[in-house]
């Protein structure tokens, strides 16, 4: 199996292209002009052995015939096109008329050749329609990219030893283990290794195991057939590419078993589904959690620990990595000014100061926030140490009433809880009391966060 593994990255590169056409002379010629050519081949008779074929795995492009007993081209372009064309479509006719291509145009046909076939004109129809549907993955992947930086950043010596590790890593197929605490950047370190890969020209797709229910997982994760209907889940959406899964420990056993026999044997089942689906997937796994612990507490499957951990990397703390903060505020100001058109904004030496001496329980998460909110509600072109105090709530006045902070009675921890009160209740009203966006905002897992709220008293 790790033999297979460390061949695939060598046939990545390899469209697969479906033939759709009655006339076994034709499916014949072009399998071996195209296989030629470096494409995988896939050749279907007519709409049914299509339909199956299309189900049983990804495919990059289909060469479809017009004219086929049954159900012809245009009728079988018509009903994949209602329930969405995931991949570029040349119909193929020896009796085509204009009013025939553009029909088949309408229906969502990328382009119509003519039989007798040309040789050059197919190759080059395939390579255009090829590229097109390559572009427009990557206008679809840069839209969902919300994260400011590609790489993590700074010049610390912490950071600098986690990016060569990542580019060593990034070199083999094995499945990577990042732990670390929340917001502290585990997503970026998994674009990085992706980006850095030989898996890079394919998507990066993320799982947020966490912010998906038990019953839905296992249909985000593998997807689904229903209704002659098939929905495509991360792991097929991530073929030949990576696919991120953040705070792995969220998954139940079931989906966890699940996993780990799809990945090993390069194959999964939908969810409703009879047949498997082929799986070229490098799996890059997230966790704040000890999965050690997790895993003798019977949480989490040993094997699947024992796989995932066979690269473990740690990312670490913003508060392990004070001198790269600087960095960081200059990236993520540069990051709202061009997205959002904010005015820019300058750190003085005092807001410097406090930030390299505060904990940082968040993270880099925590920090961004907080540029964010210092751009939004700017005094002036330069920050000052009272405003990043108000903003991190070390002001008290900022956070607690005034009939609060004067009531220096009790104990450090009552203190420690009002703060916590009000700083929580600030997050839940400014996400609209939504906990999965409040949990990432203060930087609690979801379950923390829920304990939280209830030794706290906050309604939830």
């Amino acid at each position: 199996m790790e033999a297979a593994m460390a061949n695939m990255p060598q046939q990545e590169s390899r469209a697969r292209v479906l033939i759709v056409d009655d006339e076994p002379d034709i499916r014949e010629s072009l399998r071996e002009i195209l296989e030629d050519e470096g494409y995988q081949i896939l050749t279907a008779a007519d709409s049914r052995e299509a339909d199956q074929l299309r189900r049983s795995g990804p495919v990059d492009l289909v060469l479809l015939d017009i004219w086929m007993p049954g159900e012809d081209g245009l009728a079988l372009l018509k009903r994949w096109a209602e329930n969405g064309l995931e991949q570029p479509v040349v119909m193929m006719s020896g009796h085509g008329t204009v009013e025939t291509a553009v029909e088949a145009t309408k229906l969502g046909a990328y382009d119509f050749i003519e039989k007798p076939l040309s040789l050059e004109k197919t190759l080059l129809t395939i390579e255009h329609a090829l590229e097109a549907a390559r572009l427009r993955q990557e206008n679809v992947d840069l839209r969902r990219q919300t994260r400011p930086v590609d790489a993590p950043s700074g010049n610390s010596v912490a950071i600098n030893q986690l990016r060569q590790q990542i580019e060593r890593v990034a070199l083999s197929d094995s499945w990577v283990l990042l732990s670390g605490a929340p917001g502290s950047g585990k997503e970026v370190a998994a674009r990085y290794l992706h980006s850095c890969s030989r898996r890079a020209a394919g998507p990066f797709v993320d799982l947020k195991a966490a912010a998906i229910t038990t019953p839905n997982i296992a249909v985000e994760l593998f997807g689904c057939e229903t209704g002659g209907q098939v929905h495509n889940g991360r792991l097929e959406q991530a073929n030949r590419g990576t696919l991120f899964i953040d705070e792995i420990a969220d998954m139940d056993l079931e989906t966890q078993v699940r996993l780990l026999s799809a990945l090993q044997e390069g194959r999964l089942l939908r969810v409703g589904g009879v047949a498997p689906v082929q799986a070229n997937v490098r799996v890059v796994a997230a966790t704040s959690r000890d999965l050690r612990s997790e895993m003798q507490a019977g949480r989490f499957r040993e094997d699947l620990f024992y796989r995932l951990n066979v690269v473990p990397l740690r990312v670490p703390t913003l508060a392990g990595r004070r001198q790269d903060i600087p960095v960081l505020l200059d990236e993520f100001v540069r990051f709202y000014v061009n997205r959002d058109g904010l005015a820019p904004r300058q750190f003085s030496a005092g807001a410097l100061e406090v930030m390299g001496h505060y904990p940082w329980p968040g993270n880099v998460r925590e920090l961004q926030n907080l540029v964010e909110r210092l751009l939004i509600l700017a005094e002036g072109p330069e920050v000052s140490a009272e405003e990043v105090e108000r903003a991190l709530g070390l002001d008290s006045r900022g956070a607690i009433s005034s009939e609060e902070t004067e009531d220096f009675s009790g104990t450090l921890k009552t203190a420690r809880d009002k703060f916590e009160k009000a700083f929580i209740e600030y997050h839940l009203a400014r996400n609209s009391g939504n906990i999965a966006r409040t949990a990432e905002a203060v930087g609690l897992e979801r379950t923390h966060l829920y304990r939280k709220l209830k030794s706290l008293g906050i309604p939830y």
